[in-house]
């Protein structure tokens, strides 16, 4: 089948990054080519009529989990945090907009000079009108992961699957192999045996956000070309997290 005559699986993503996916090479920091990179393969997305939402962490400014271990207040950390992942948006707005692609920046904490605030509705309309939104700020609250932040606002905007970018994983394995050269990788999985086998995808809170909503999770390796479009346009790559098996 020709691209030209594929239609997408998902008429509406959230797509997950780390904020380790803007460092580059050197692992901190934002590389501007690396945003760029990004910003064109959200617009060969784009480009196929899919309503495009994205939720990148901050791993490569800040990590609250850091500053606690040094003796930081959790909630101060956390804020730092929130405030990198804004940062880490405004970024990559500036990259998509430079490939003419036109992107709102919401922050779930006020700063209107730098972002619109997060507006449930707004946003939609965003998506609707063929805007790419960028969700920074996390939930608004400490205590929670950028990864609680993406399963929430997925369910806010009605999201059909949430795509998880991961750094050289292609998927979810039986162990961790990079330990264990016997993991074995696993292919569809469903919540409940997610949970049951404290399988690492996204922490606990998230997971039961997605498995209450049934949207599902594609987990893959970011750096492979082209992963995200050919996740959207329905090839099977990564490991695909669902409430049923027989799913989508």
């Amino acid at each position: 089948m020709t691209e030209q005559s594929t239609a997408p699986k998902y008429q509406r993503i959230l797509l997950k990054l780390s904020g380790e996916s803007l460092a580059g090479a050197s692992g901190f920091g934002i590389d501007p080519n690396e945003a760029a990179h990004i910003a064109n393969l959200v617009k060969r997305v784009h480009a196929l009529g899919v309503d495009v939402a994205i939720v990148i962490g901050a791993g490569n400014l800040w990590r609250g989990a850091t500053g606690e271990n040094r003796g930081m207040d959790r909630a101060t950390a956390d804020y730092m945090g929130m405030l990198a992942t804004v940062i880490n948006a405004l970024a990559l707005m500036d990259a998509l907009e430079r490939v003419d692609v036109i992107t709102r920046v919401q922050s779930a904490i006020e700063m209107p000079t730098v972002a619109e605030p997060y507006i449930r509705r707004r946003a939609i309309r965003h998506l609707e009108k063929g805007r790419v939104v960028i969700f920074g700020g996390g939930t608004g609250n400490p205590h929670v992961t950028t990864d609680t932040a993406a399963a929430l606002r997925a369910a806010e905007i009605k999201a059909e699957v949430i795509l998880m970018a991961k750094n050289n994983v292609d998927g979810v394995y039986s162990d961790d192999p990079r330990k264990n050269k016997d993991a074995k990788k696993i292919g569809r999985i469903s919540f409940d045996d997610l949970i049951k086998q404290d399988l690492k995808v996204m922490d606990r809170a998230a997971v039961s956000l997605c498995q209450e909503n049934s949207i599902p999770l594609v987990i893959f390796d970011f750096a492979k070309p082209g992963s995200i479009r050919r996740i959207v346009l329905g090839e099977k790559i990564g490991t695909l997290v669902g409430s049923r098996l027989g799913g989508k």
